[in-house]
């Protein structure tokens, strides 16, 4: 396996290069350049393989044979040792025809912890092995930051900054981060949101003489390995729910809370790859601009919304350019003029077979706020079930979108206890795990700055040259 750019400007390399590089030089994505397509008889052969070694499995058609089988075994065990629950990723029933693929059961309880605690061990694994100093770079709407931390926090030769909105993540999601005393971790609180952190950290990624001086490496989802990582858990929960139907051959759907549209194309390629998936089932909230796109062909920011699913409060997606460079028949040429055009119009129009391509492929609704609201009230009278705002927004587009009779697997990608502020609007008191309650007696630790790019600049040249 060999990777190149979608923009058609970075020629085939290896995925230890592809996983440093992160961002495209050329400013475009980086993606595989054959899909791995995995037979109906290798599908069997997985159903029944425990989380771990299925991740061995997917990870071995993406890793070209660079890293020792030995060698990647322990990193993923490694990874994996620190989620609370033996499956990594259950799966709960919530009624005939919708289940739950439970995501949180990592160190920062939210799903960004499936794939990034495997990357800061594959992080280690390369600064070491390469005797290379690591300089990782990355925006978080919430969750990512804290996930990314947590896998790379005191580690030798690995130094990690993460950009989040100030005043616009969750004040547990901003404890999770602030909190860390490591001398290899500086939080930036930014003024702005996340579209303006996450366009500053791609502008710094494609300035390709400051990324090199300062050693950058990504850790968002311009990073393919983020991708690969996710997309085990889709194969996974289809596993489970084929034994507890006892119909293995049968395409489910998938219903997936959406801001970056990352976890969402990991779903994509999963299908691509040849798992049996019918409808994906894009679930936003007020920021729609993909919801608008899957109905309308019209890729276009609105007005940026403050939401009660603050991890999703995102409108310029980072990975929407991959799912283009497939839709559109894998022509870079007309993913750069498209591009192009959308950082000087604003805006990318599909339409015709493109646009009929993406509505069979895909489903969309956007969940507004009373109705996420409402979704956590009712599921937990209903159910005893307590969906957390980004989780309940996957469950509402399910509700809406998929069709009668099928069976839909929904994402939930954060405990409840992340987002209390919005549990507490529809009268529900929860109890705090205790890793979050120990939380609000810490000390934090940030630095605040503007929004501007040479403010930001100057703050992480100081902290990577220290």
């Amino acid at each position: 396996m060999e990777y190149i750019s979608t923009r058609g400007n970075v020629g085939k390399i290896g995925f230890v290069d592809a996983f440093l590089m992160g961002l495209a030089d050329d400013g475009g994505l980086l993606v595989p350049y054959e899909i791995p397509v995995v037979s109906a008889a290798k599908l069997k052969e997985w159903q029944e393989l425990s989380y771990q070694e299925l991740v061995l499995e997917i990870f071995s058609l993406y890793t070209n044979d660079e890293i020792p089988y030995e060698d990647l075994k322990q990193m993923v065990y490694d990874a994996y040792a620190t989620f609370r629950h033996p499956e990594v990723t259950p799966v709960h029933k919530l009624k005939d025809d919708l289940y739950l693929l439970e995501l949180f059961h990592g160190p920062t309880f939210a799903f960004k912890d499936i794939a990034l605690q495997f990357m800061g061990q594959l992080y280690t694994y390369v600064s070491r092995k390469q005797n290379k100093k690591i300089h990782i770079l990355g925006a978080t709407s919430g969750d990512t930051g804290a996930s990314a931390i947590e896998g790379v926090k005191g580690k030798e030769g690995i130094k990690i900054c993460i950009l989040h909105p100030n005043g616009k993540v969750s004040k547990v999601q901003e404890l999770q981060m602030t909190t860390v005393q490591e001398d290899n971790v500086l939080n930036l609180s930014v003024e702005g949101n996340f579209d303006d952190c996450q366009r500053i950290i791609k502008d710094l990624f494609a300035d390709l003489e400051f990324k090199s001086a300062n050693r950058l490496c990504a850790i968002n989802s311009i990073n393919f390995v983020r991708i690969m990582a996710q997309t085990v858990y889709y194969f996974y929960s289809y596993f489970q729910v084929a034994k507890q139907t006892g119909n293995s051959d049968a395409k489910v759907n998938f219903s997936v809370p959406t801001g970056n549209f990352g976890d969402i194309f990991a779903g994509y390629l999963a299908k691509r790859m040849g798992l049996p998936v019918d409808k994906l089932i894009l679930a936003t909230n007020e920021n729609n601009i993909l919801e608008r796109f899957i109905k309308e062909g019209v890729y276009k920011p609105g007005d940026f919304r403050t939401t009660y699913s603050p991890s999703m409060d995102i409108q310029v997606a980072s990975n929407f350019e991959r799912y283009l460079y497939y839709v559109l028949g894998e022509n870079p040429e007309q993913i750069r003029s498209l591009m192009d055009g959308f950082k000087a119009e604003g805006q990318i129009v599909v339409s015709g077979d493109a646009l009929g391509k993406v509505q069979e492929e895909f489903a969309a609704h956007g969940v507004q706020g009373q109705e996420c609201l409402d979704t956590i009230a009712a599921y937990n009278k209903e159910t005893g079930y307590l969906l957390d705002p980004h989780s309940a927004c996957g469950v509402a587009a399910s509700d809406q979108q998929a069709k009668a009779g099928s069976v839909t697997i929904s994402l939930a990608t954060a405990h409840p206890a992340k987002f209390n502020e919005a549990i507490e609007l529809v009268h529900i008191e929860q109890e705090f795990p205790a890793q979050i309650q120990a939380l609000f007696n810490k000390p934090q630790r940030q630095t605040q700055v503007d929004g501007t790019q040479e403010a930001i600049v100057q703050e992480i040249v100081k902290f990577y040259n220290a």
